[in-house]
């Protein structure tokens, strides 16, 4: 595997005018129809799927790794179907039986998928460190019954089993032998793959290329080869595609109305809702941030109108928690639901916080610096000084994780945004309390939230759960750690003979990508 390290100029940090106007020439090169072109905002850490942070370290194991199930176009509904298993039956409210397609086979000699592999695969993040070891939480054990059989034994009964622990993350399904000849664990080389495409380069912080997997016995994947480049601003990526850089990339959701009024040639704008959820993390931990009154001077001051105009032009509501707007389970309003600068001046007064400066933590798109912007003068209308600290991703989701030091202890404000899941406890999961120093970042520790959570997994009646999952989302608000900013668009602009699909986290599958 070539494996090349060197920095592209064009992609040296000059703010996203200079990237765009930079980028735009550098990008604009031709591929012949065979190649898949998409562009990503950020390159990969972990592709072992116990280690997956997200963004292209889910994307690139779509294509080089299986699952036993895969989920549809978030435009059609999100619907699962048998990917790996050949067939998936319950056998009972805690048995679900499942057979793997014959000649599913592994690179390196290391011979067929087996259900000793899903058993591996499974069992290793169960009750793991792992941050998707919730998607196991109800499993007990992987029955291998012989080589491409098995039965999934849960500890209780857990209908949304298949959608939430199966398609994706740690549902990604590794070969044992070969991880355990690699010690046990790998980071951004595949020990073994089995998909339509394989890993063939990586140019860090540019380029990763996929190439067709010869010894794939499935459907054949309509392009020979994916190339996914790597360019962190969404406004450089639009002027990028506009020379013919890419097929298909996300866009900034304030270009939509310039595009619709000029659409470059051939090509075709997606709008869509999307499950990604962006909220303002403020960290209890945090010396400023203990008095409760602080952090709610801060949920006062909040301008939630401004953010909506300035970064998403319109395009979107505010969102009253990490569920879904419009779905069946959303709660229908903030508790605090309307600004009011006096009283955050009020609080803070009362708290003798007067001539507070905290520290606000954005990654450096272009979209994410404009709320962060807008926050800074929201919140300085209350008396509030925020200092903005731009970060680039790769350090960005090391600012949480208690195993990189200390830090996570002092943050005071994040901008945080995750890509939501097709149930609602997906998006709920991280904010639990063994979640601190993982992904919840604000120290919120509820064991009430705690107890609906885990109830929420196994009840069925959707009118209980909807109540479980609202007063979870109050407990939430009421902690005054959060502000609930929005549910982001699904913007996004491709080649109009190219018929894309994307996942309910907002990635592409670049496998199902299709010629039109």
């Amino acid at each position: 595997m070539n494996w090349n390290t060197n920095r592209r100029d064009f992609l040296k940090a000059a703010g996203a005018g200079l990237a765009a106007a930079a980028a735009a020439p550098n990008f604009a090169w031709a591929a012949d129809g065979d190649t898949l072109r998409i562009r990503m905002d950020a390159d990969f850490q972990v592709l072992d799927p116990w280690g997956i942070i997200g963004g292209l370290d889910e994307v690139i194991p779509r294509c080089t790794q299986v699952s036993l199930v895969r989920m549809g176009d978030m435009r059609d509904g999100n619907n699962w179907e048998l990917y790996a298993a050949e067939k998936l039956e319950w056998l009972d409210g805690t048995r679900l039986a499942f057979t793997l397609r014959d000649g599913l086979m592994w690179t390196g000699d290391f011979g067929p998928v087996t259900a000793e592999d899903v058993k591996f695969s499974y069992e290793r993040i169960a009750g793991s460190d792992s941050a998707w070891a919730y998607q196991f939480e109800k499993l007990k054990e992987v029955e291998v019954i012989d080589a491409r059989s098995g039965v999934i034994h849960l500890t209780e009964a857990f209908a949304p089993f298949i959608v939430i622990a199966m398609p994706y993350y740690g549902g990604h399904i590794v070969c044992k032998a070969a991880v355990e000849a690699a010690g046990g664990s790998y980071t951004t080389e595949i020990p073994a793959q089995c998909g339509p495409f394989l890993l063939d380069s990586w140019e860090q912080a540019q380029k990763v290329t996929l190439k067709a997997n010869p010894g794939w016995t499935g459907a054949a994947p309509a392009f020979s080869t994916v190339e996914i480049y790597i360019l962190g601003d969404d406004q450089a990526a639009q002027l990028a595609y506009e020379a013919d850089a890419f097929d298909f990339t996300r866009i900034a959701p304030g270009a939509v109305r310039q595009l619709k009024e000029a659409m470059p040639e051939g090509a075709t704008l997606i709008e869509a809702e999307s499950t990604r959820y962006v909220w303002l993390t403020i960290n209890q931990n945090a010396e400023p941030l203990k008095d409760i009154r602080v952090r709610q001077a801060i949920q006062y001051a909040y301008d939630s109108d401004a953010v909506l105009q300035g970064a998403y032009d319109g395009l979107v509501g505010r969102s009253a928690g990490v569920v879904q707007p419009g779905t069946t389970y959303a709660r229908t309003k903030n508790l605090i639901d309307t600004r009011d600068v006096e009283k955050a001046k009020a609080l803070l007064a009362e708290a003798g916080a007067e001539g507070l400066t905290l520290n606000l933590v954005a990654l450096t798109d272009s979209t994410s610096q404009t709320i962060a912007q807008i926050i800074q003068a929201s919140l300085g209308e209350a008396g509030i000084t925020v200092e903005i600290q731009p970060t680039e991703e790769a350090a960005y989701w090391a600012l949480g994780d208690k195993t990189a030091g200390d830090d996570y202890l002092s943050l005071e404000l994040v901008l945080q945004s995750f890509a939501g899941g097709v149930d609602p406890t997906e998006n709920l999961v991280w904010f639990r309390p063994d979640q601190i120093g993982v992904y919840n970042w604000t120290f919120f520790d509820s064991a009430e939230y705690e107890d609906l959570y885990q109830t929420s997994l196994t009840e069925l009646d959707p009118d209980k759960r909807r109540a479980m999952f609202n007063r979870m989302e109050d407990l939430m608000e009421l902690s005054g750690d959060f502000v609930f900013i929005c549910f982001e668009p699904l913007v996004a602009i491709h080649d109009s003979d190219l018929q894309p699909v994307i996942l309910a986290d907002g990635h592409p599958d670049p496998v199902r990508f299709t010629r039109v």
